[in-house]
């Protein structure tokens, strides 16, 4: 699972993905201060399965602390667009190519309305951030539609002449963007188009298809940035209204970086999405970093109750994608051989079976399950059991 971090230059996209991994890459107050797109790590957050056997986990990758389990995710920054990217302006053709393998978008827009179209700095509330929602979802859809009518009347004429099922076809020419026959055939269903006679499809249709099979494979959630700024709080509302569709937070990428590099200089003890934090040690503190964690307190966290940026992640997760946490563990011995309780965590796509499961752990324990035993319960289920989020699973495999 990848999740594509994108959106306009200069908006605090490079900063958003500093604060979730902590990747050293460049921020800049200019656009296209990234080029070349940054990869890094990020950490999704869930209630741990530890207390639940009353013991201390202690997590191969990520961290536990408090009671939340912070699990990897892989996340890639993105050159920022402008206006006109499917045409190639900006750094346009780089960054749509870079998006191809994303599961999900976060789209991080400037709230405060503090960056025009170009990404360039303006006054506080002078531009509008709507301008952008509505940009980005132009770009993905034209996007969609040119890699879709690239030699679309031979693709079509060919699914006639060779009696294909079209839905198989573009399944197929379309796999690296991750859509699926099941997606296609689906959107052909919904449109109402005659997926027997494709090159009666016209251009419009066309374009309708391009943006459903969009939404499908390119879920996307907003985080508004800025929203320290009162132009920021002012928009969100509205832009929360115009574009329903969307899941909207509010969040500020520049409060949560400090935070964290904050924690990691052992100044203070944050647990990421939480509503405050606590000073470690206040003679380390200089005044200007005294009056800045103030502010945060103040101005960020009691009024929205977290920076945003941990909630942003867990939902485009959690809800956009619909994963599910799966510990794996014995009914009898929660640890590895290496005394590790609990050690590891696998995010799953929805409706994972205990079959699916042990594929993930390892293809012999897939081509030679038996059963699988739910260690809460201790319930024995079979290859086909669905399983829930935080669900503990113990695969018992031949040899």
């Amino acid at each position: 699972m990848i999740i594509g971090i994108v959106g306009k230059a200069n908006v605090g996209k490079s900063t958003f993905f500093k604060a979730s991994t902590l990747a050293d890459v460049e921020i800049a107050n200019y656009p296209f201060a990234t080029i070349k797109p940054n990869h890094g790590v990020g950490l999704v957050k869930i209630v741990c399965v530890d207390k639940d056997f009353q013991r201390q986990c202690n997590p191969r990758q990520g961290y536990c602390k408090k009671g939340f389990r912070f699990v990897p995710v892989d996340l890639v920054d993105v050159a920022g667009l402008v206006p006109g990217a499917h045409e190639g302006k900006g750094m346009g053709n780089q960054f749509l190519d870079d998006l191809r393998q994303a599961d999900a978008l976060i789209h991080v827009i400037d709230a405060a309305g503090t960056t025009n179209e170009k990404g360039e700095p303006v006054q506080p509330g002078s531009y509008d951030p709507a301008n952008d929602v509505r940009f980005l979802e132009v770009e993905l859809d034209m996007w969609y539609l040119g890699i879709l009518k690239k030699g679309w009347e031979k693709f079509a004429r060919t699914v006639l002449q060779e009696k294909k099922e079209v839905h198989r076809a573009l399944g197929q020419q379309l796999s690296g963007l991750k859509v699926t026959d099941d997606m296609v055939a689906e959107s052909i269903n919904e449109l109402g188009l005659n997926k027997d006679m494709p090159t009666q499809w016209t251009n419009a249709q066309l374009q309708a298809l391009a943006t459903s099979l969009r939404k499908k494979t390119k879920p996307m959630i907003i985080a508004a940035n800025k929203i320290d700024l009162p132009s920021a709080q002012k928009n969100l509302p509205r832009l929360q209204q115009e574009f329903s569709h969307h899941q909207f937070i509010g969040c500020s990428a520049e409060s949560e970086l400090a935070l964290k590099e904050a924690t990691k200089a052992g100044l203070i003890e944050y647990i990421p999405g939480e509503n405050t934090f606590n000073i470690l040690d206040d003679g380390r503190l200089n005044p200007t970093q005294k009056a800045a964690l103030q502010f945060i307190q103040q101005h960020i966290l009691n009024p929205f109750g977290s920076t945003g940026v941990q909630q942003v992640l867990d939902m485009a997760v959690f809800k956009l994608l619909q994963y599910i946490a799966i510990f794996p563990g014995g009914v009898t011995k929660l640890e590895d051989k290496d005394g590790r309780v609990l050690p590891d965590c696998f995010l799953l796509p929805p409706k994972s079976t205990a079959l699916d499961f042990a594929y993930r752990l390892h293809t012999d324990f897939g081509k030679n399950f038996i059963c699988a035993k739910d260690v809460k319960t201790k319930k024995t289920v079979g290859k086909e059991h669905k399983l829930q989020h935080r669900d503990v699973m113990e695969i018992v495999a031949g040899k």
